[in-house]
């Protein structure tokens, strides 16, 4: 499949009614899910209240379900933090190789345009350079982790 014909198939599905769309053709496959399927998933999580798992890969992690104090106790930990978040989507990888130390850590100071990690997209390898300066102060996804467009990837402190 070419990218013409890819990008004429995500406008026919982004036209319709789908939420998902699959096609898989020898050792090419693409997966599209619509801004409905975001919908449907949210309102499933809220009326169900219970762990969803979600994802093809069969190592994929449940979510975690926080009661409302968690949350707010959370937010206040993070409140006049930055956030490094990921411009596409991909596979999350904190190293150039496994046998390679983290391009970051928790701890670590960073400017902008550091590199701070790798996301895998159909078998390319991006930089993912920060757009922020500060202290590392957390990193939100383990090494191999799936991650979407606009994820948060790292907290950073400005004041670091």
């Amino acid at each position: 499949m070419n990218f013409k014909e890819i990008k004429e198939l995500i406008k026919i599905v982004g036209d319709s009614d789908l939420s998902e769309f699959k096609i898989k053709e020898k050792d090419f496959e693409l997966s599209i899910k619509t801004d409905k399927y975001q919908k449907i998933s949210n309102a499933s999580f809220v009326s169900q209240a219970a762990p969803i798992v979600a994802g093809p890969a069969p190592a994929a992690k449940p979510v975690e379900v926080q009661s409302a104090e968690a949350v707010g106790q959370e937010e206040d930990t993070s409140a006049g933090l930055l956030e490094v978040k990921s411009p596409i989507v991909g596979t999350f990888y904190r190293s150039s190789s496994p046998d390679k130390e983290a391009f970051v850590k928790v701890g670590d100071n960073i400017s902008v345009g550091s590199v701070v990690c790798i996301v895998e997209a159909m078998k390319l390898f991006n930089e993912i350079e920060s757009e922020v300066a500060g202290k590392i102060v957390k990193v939100l996804l383990d090494d191999s982790s799936p991650v979407e467009y606009d994820q948060v990837l790292f907290l950073v402190d400005p004041k670091g």
